[in-house]
């Protein structure tokens, strides 16, 4: 299956894919609210805003897989709209690595990091960026969302 088209769910509950946002760049990001690296959420929320209208979409993918994500769908919304105003999409929880994985995070795995290394998410805030080409990058967690490399690619991968 394509990434584009595997399934994942909203926090409503309603099923959508990347193929809804068709045309555009990906930052997709495993968020978790308790983390230490959770004030990225404002970075991601700048390149929103700076990058939206040119082609980019951020999604926020909420995983507790590393114990730092709230108990509900309700408490990590109100969460991101009162501590960081977030605007991009923050989906339904999902499981990025393990035996009941999301398919999405499957795929997205395969690309290995800037020093050649696939395999297992680390950590909160890792970052794929899906180029409307589909082409991925990945970034781990430790890299900041304005880091200079994750803007020239996010430049690169933007729709002409």
């Amino acid at each position: 299956m394509k990434l584009r088209e595997i399934p994942f769910k909203t926090m409503q509950g309603a099923e959508t894919t990347l193929s809804e946002f068709e045309g555009k760049a990906f930052l997709i990001v495993n968020v978790a609210s308790r983390c230490g690296l959770a004030p990225q959420y404002e970075a991601l929320e700048q390149l929103q805003k700076q990058y939206g209208d040119r082609g980019l979409q951020v999604l926020g993918f909420p995983s507790n897989q590393f114990f730092q994500e709230l108990r509900s769908n309700e408490a990590i919304q109100e969460f991101c709209s009162t501590t960081y105003g977030i605007t991009f999409p923050v989906l339904d929880r999902i499981r990025v690595n393990g035996r009941r994985e999301h398919p999405l995070y499957t795929e997205l795995k395969k690309t290995p990091d800037a020093h050649g290394k696939a395999g297992r998410v680390k950590w909160n805030f890792e970052k794929f960026l899906v180029a409307p080409s589909g082409d991925v990058y990945r970034f781990r967690s430790r890299t900041e969302p304005d880091d200079p490399a994750v803007i020239n690619a996010i430049e690169q991968s933007l729709p002409q």
